[in-house]
């Protein structure tokens, strides 16, 4: 099963921004460099950040800068800004009514899933921007 690659693109321009905000002019153009994807996907990634109010976007001149802290930002907050079905599980629409498994497993799946996302999510909220910045940190002093 894979995820959505939404987060992980969000967290990573949230993590330029962070880092190179003030230095570089944060634009979708050098975003984008950083993760290697087309510069539309950061503009709309940016986009879906701005709405949740973690970032400020210049109109015009480019560039985008946080609104908030590294620590003040979860990636709980990143994951609820830019998954727009937060539904982890998809489960079957129309299993068959005839049979147990079939007709309960919605309710019964459905809530199990449902605990796991809700513990994801406060594992997610544990986690800031501030937290990857250290670790990126550390992981580069290891390289030297």
């Amino acid at each position: 099963m894979q995820f959505s690659f939404r987060m992980p693109v969000a967290v990573q321009v949230l993590l330029c921004i962070a880092e190179f905000g003030g230095v570089v002019k944060a634009t979708s153009t050098f975003l984008a460099s950083s993760v290697q994807v087309n510069p539309v996907i950061i503009r709309k990634t940016l986009g879906q950040l701005k709405t949740a109010g973690l970032v400020e976007v210049a109109a015009g001149v480019g560039g985008a800068k946080l609104l908030k802290a590294p620590q003040d930002i979860t990636l709980q907050e990143v994951f609820q800004a830019v998954e727009e079905d937060e539904d982890l599980f998809h489960i079957q629409d129309d299993p068959n009514p005839k049979c147990p498994i079939g007709r309960n497993i919605q309710q019964v799946l459905g809530k199990r899933l449902a605990l796991v996302k809700k513990n994801m999510l406060a594992d997610l909220a544990r986690i800031t921007l501030a937290d990857l910045l250290a670790d990126i940190r550390e992981v580069e002093q290891e390289k030297k």
